[in-house]
């Protein structure tokens, strides 16, 4: 959601593409019966344990999830070495982040509007103390070049920033409007992005994300008490 590498497309599919297959050796016939012993089992995937995390979360409504096949557009939850794999930007830095914050678990929520103009995501990173979320906090905002701070009511000591950035091209614009906070020990990201162009320059969205974030702290908040 944060820190995007320069030059990323921001071009978004919505949907899954499924595939299926079948096959059939029907009518084949022998007259000679071969015992054959049984194939190794293939080995499973690796797989991401469940979070508690999940039920925490806040998603704007109406808004509908991205595409599975894009790694960037994860909705569910993330251990460090996946996380950094597959979202960070800053591998080198984001590891020695996460391991001086005790870094237990997270999750991810991906969103795009109904017209794919805006995409929302949120990003939740649970860490070993107050102080240590804290930190994670600071070391992930100061990632980003930050330009125009927006208060959001009920959100004390919350980072927020509304900015329009260059993206691809010189003609490629993308609108970001991005909060920072942190409850207990949860630090919660939310960034609402939308592209365009120069000669059609979108606006940060920062109602909607101030009223995002501000649900989302109330959920945390209940949690944590």
């Amino acid at each position: 959601m944060r820190r995007y590498a320069p030059g990323v497309a921001a071009v978004l599919c919505v949907g899954v593409l499924g595939l299926t297959g079948c096959g059939s050796n029907a009518g084949a016939a022998t007259t000679t019966q071969v015992q054959v012993a049984p194939s190794a089992p293939t080995a499973a995937p690796k797989a991401v344990p469940s979070s508690g995390l999940a039920p925490l979360v806040v998603v704007p409504g109406g808004y509908l999830k991205g595409s599975e096949a894009d790694p960037e557009q994860l909705s569910g939850p993330f251990t460090a070495e996946l996380y950094l794999d597959t979202l960070s930007p800053l591998p080198a830095v984001d590891r020695a982040l996460l391991l001086n914050a005790s870094f237990t678990e997270g999750y991810q929520v991906f969103r795009v509007s109904p017209d794919r103009r805006k995409r929302f995501t949120l990003e939740l990173f649970k860490t070993g103390s107050k102080a240590k979320a804290a930190d994670l906090q600071q070391g992930f905002w100061k990632q980003d070049v930050h330009s125009r701070k927006f208060a959001v009511r009920g959100v004390p000591g919350v980072l927020a920033d509304a900015r329009v950035e260059v993206v691809g091209s010189s003609d490629q614009m993308e609108a970001v409007a991005q909060t920072s906070f942190v409850v207990g020990t949860l630090v919660a990201e939310l960034t609402v992005r939308e592209s365009g162009t120069l000669q059609n320059t979108p606006a940060p969205d920062a109602a909607l994300i101030a009223i995002l974030t501000k649900q989302q702290k109330d959920r945390l908040a209940r949690k944590s008490g």
